[in-house]
Order: structure tokens, then sequence, then C-alpha cells
């Protein structure tokens, strides 16, 4: 593992790498920081250079003057630079996909993948997307973080870890500054990289009706629903959220020397529940 702190405009910016090959960047949610990734580490650097960060606001990054996520963007361009990575892999969860969202659009050339996992941040909705979504936000408005994020199954050990890491966060869902630009979902599609929806299928958060709507107006992508995960399906069903990004991985030809590093587990269960 490599680290550092980057000097950035108007921020510092901590950021880790882990293992070899074609770069892979996971972009964390509002109640995370580097450290939410502890699950995806290991699968994900076999084959890759997997690139965490925090946002500035969160985890060891400072946010100096004040931007928030209005400067999310310009960030993860500094830190490709830093790094010196011409293409990756963009991995967004939540408050993330905003972040990926958005460098895809402004630097298409170097992004190889693009998943938007259980979010719309940074995507415009349509009148359809915005009643689920208006009506998810006052279900869920004033609910204890941890309900929101993690489904009704979730181990009370995950639920812990999930408030510590957090805790590290200067910056809140009430706090945080700045705002995404919000483009047309059909704006993505034709970038000449695979993109990928994934969500949980009890994210309260992002229903899947809405995250179904917008991805049917992304052409060429593709969508993966998890059972038994709430708005973080990369720490409630790691092994899947993993093998659905190695084969994200395969489709758009960025999987180094290693080969890809499936679980092969057996008995996914199709969405829905029934076996």
């Amino acid at each position: 593992m490599e680290s550092g702190v980057l000097a950035a405009a108007g921020a510092e910016l901590y950021w880790q790498t882990h293992g070899e090959g074609p770069a892979i960047v996971l972009a964390h949610g509002i109640g995370g920081n580097h450290a939410i990734w502890y699950r995806q580490l290991d699968a994900l650097s076999r084959s890759n250079r997997v690139i965490t960060f925090d946002h500035r606001g969160f985890g060891l990054s400072r946010d100096l003057d004040g931007r928030g996520r209005g400067a999310f963007v310009d960030d993860l361009a500094a830190l490709f630079d830093h790094l010196g990575v011409d293409k990756a892999a963009l991995v967004g969860q939540s408050m993330g996909a905003g972040t990926c969202i958005g460098f895809a659009h402004r630097a298409p050339e170097r992004v190889a993948a693009l998943a938007i996992c259980d979010s719309l941040h940074g995507i415009a909705e349509s009148a359809e997307v915005a009643a689920i979504m208006d009506a998810a936000r006052a279900r869920t408005g004033a609910m204890d973080q941890i309900k929101r994020v993690l489904g009704a199954g979730a181990p009370r050990e995950l639920a812990a870890l999930y408030r510590q890491i957090a805790s590290f966060n200067a910056a809140d869902r009430h706090s945080l500054p700045g705002r995404f630009e919000a483009r047309a979902a059909a704006e993505l599609g034709g970038k000449g990289f695979p993109i990928l929806f994934l969500c949980g299928f009890d994210d309260i958060l992002f229903p899947v009706e809405a995250m179904r709507c917008v991805q049917a107006e992304v052409p060429g992508s593709f969508l993966v629903e998890i059972n038994d995960a709430g708005h973080s399906a990369f720490l409630e069903q790691p092994v899947q959220f993993n093998d659905t990004i190695l084969s994200l991985l395969q489709m758009a030809g960025h999987v180094g020397t290693s080969g890809p590093a499936h679980s092969n587990a057996a008995g996914y269960v199709p969405v829905g529940g029934a076996a």
C-alpha cells in the first residue's frame, strides 16, 4: 500500500493505492471515507491498482476553502494527475457517484468504465423519477443515519463499524456545502465506456424503481440489483458487489495480467427472493 496527501486547490486530499495494474478509483458516500472500502480492497486489488481517497471534508482530507461538493470533480482530476493515472474505472457509491459522473462528463477519455452504485447524484430527475424520489426523501429525511444506509437485516456489528468510520468525517449530510451539476441521464451514454447501475433491492434512499427508470434512459447501460441489501450494497453483500465490479472490468478490458479475481460463489438468488 502507498498513501499520501495531495495539496489541491483549496484542499488537502488523502489517498491510498493498493495493488498493481489498470487503475480503479473508489469514491465513497457521505457516511464514509477511504476506510469504508475494506470489503473491496482484497478482491479488487489482485489484478488492478485500487485507488481510495477521502473527499474534502471527510476522513483525513481537509476542505480549506469550503467548496464541498462543488470542488469534488476538480479534486478527482487533480488526484488523477498527481498519481499519474491516464485512465481508470470509476466506482462511485451514493455521494461518490456524483463525483464520478461529473468527472465522466468532463473527461470521458480518461474513463474505462463507470459504476453508479445506489445513487442518482449528478443526474437530473425526470418527472417520473422525481415523484419516486420525493416520496423517498419524505419518508427518510428524519431517519437515523444507520436506518437510512443499511438494510434491516444488516448485522449490528456492521452498523457499529459504520458509525465509527463516519465519526472521522468533519462533514455530514446536514453540513456539507456545494452541489453537483445535474445533467440529463441520456447524456451519459455514448461516451465509449460501459456503464453499470448497481443497487441494493431494499435501498430506501434511492429506490430500485427510480434506478430502473434512470438506467433505461442511458443508452448502452445495464442494471444489477442485489438482494438482501439496502443503500450500502458494497458493505452488506460484498461478494455479489465485488463480482459485479470485476465483471464490469472484464467487459471493459481493464484487468491486469494476474487475471480476474471472481469468487465464483454459487447460489446467487434472483432479485425478488425466488430461488
